[in-house]
């Protein structure tokens, strides 16, 4: 089968590799530009285009698909390239309907939740926010909508009580490139059951903001712990901001403000229930990531202090 893979960041790589190393032919790869990044601002190319590189196949970075030359220029080259199925993950352009009908089996998206739940940019990020218990993968069929069109095959996993976003996002991602595989060999078989989406099941997981790292410690524990573990979170420590990537919820109720470190010895922070939250992974403003072990050996907490 002769496909055309559209796809950007990290999470889109594995779907990729897994159609470069199978029988079909991947015709080309459509990927964002590059960006400048570091102090030169040199280009950097996205992680799909290096690996396409890699595989010596011919990749395109239009700067949009719905208008302008570079929509011309796109459209031609995929009618001179007439793929059988074009496969979308993560690419972050929206397809116009002259491309979603151009294909002989259309256009399939790999999605990072367990559809109708969680459409849109920020998914994984979001079931974190939300303390779910479980997520998956979904192959759909693409439509004009945002992530609305039918479902073809889904594989759920449950999500880990102390699982970070990092973590969950690198395991979504091989499993995305597990539901394509099986997706791709039951279109050609011709064994696909599509089910259509229940609109009232739905709900939507715009993108992330930076404010919403902002710990705020009149919340529970609970939710303290997932924003840590969906966006990572921050707090002010003595005038600096103190990154926090890893957290568990402490064992029994404790008596002081809220934002007060009550365990020095763990870095524990009380919280809006009473329960308290256990930093595991900081970054102190300047510094590197680290351990909060390492931290506590260089930084002498007071009981009692409060984060804001």
């Amino acid at each position: 089968m002769k496909i055309v893979f559209m796809g950007t960041p990290d999470f889109a790589v594995p779907c990729l590799r897994t159609l470069a190393e199978s029988v079909h032919e991947v015709a080309a790869v459509f990927t964002q530009p590059d960006k400048p990044k570091g102090r030169g601002y040199k280009l950097i190319p996205t992680p799909v285009k290096a690996a396409a590189l890699e595989y010596g196949i011919p990749v395109y970075q239009p700067l949009s698909l719905r208008k302008g030359e570079d929509a011309n220029e796109a459209m031609r080259i995929l009618s001179d390239i007439a793929p059988e199925l074009i496969v979308v993950t993560a690419y972050g352009q929206i397809l116009p309907k002259e491309i979603l009908e151009l294909p002989k089996y259309g256009c399939i998206n790999i999605h990072a939740s367990l559809l109708p739940r969680y459409r849109g940019a920020a998914p994984i990020n979001h079931v974190l926010l939300n303390g779910e218990k479980e997520t998956g993968v979904t192959s759909m069929q693409m439509g004009e909508g945002l992530d609305t069109g039918d479902m073809l095959i889904k594989r759920a996993t449950p999500i880990g009580e102390n699982e970070t976003y990092e973590e969950l996002y690198a395991r979504l991602s091989a499993m995305g490139g597990e539901v394509l595989a099986e997706t791709v060999e039951a279109i050609e078989n011709g064994t696909l059951s599509p089910e259509v989406q229940d609109d009232s099941l739905s709900c939507y997981s715009p993108m992330i903001r930076k404010e919403m790292s902002a710990l705020d410690f009149s919340k529970t524990a609970a939710e303290v712990h997932n924003t840590i573990r969906g966006v990572t979170g921050f707090a002010m420590l003595e005038g600096k901001r103190l990154k926090v990537f890893r957290s568990e919820i402490a064992e029994g109720v404790y008596n002081a403000g809220n934002g007060a470190v009550v365990d020095t010895k763990r870095f524990a922070v009380k919280c809006g229930d009473g329960r308290a939250v256990i930093f595991r992974e900081v970054q102190p403003e300047g510094k590197k990531r680290m351990n909060t072990e390492d931290f506590l050996r260089g930084k002498k907490l007071t009981e009692g202090e409060i984060l804001a």
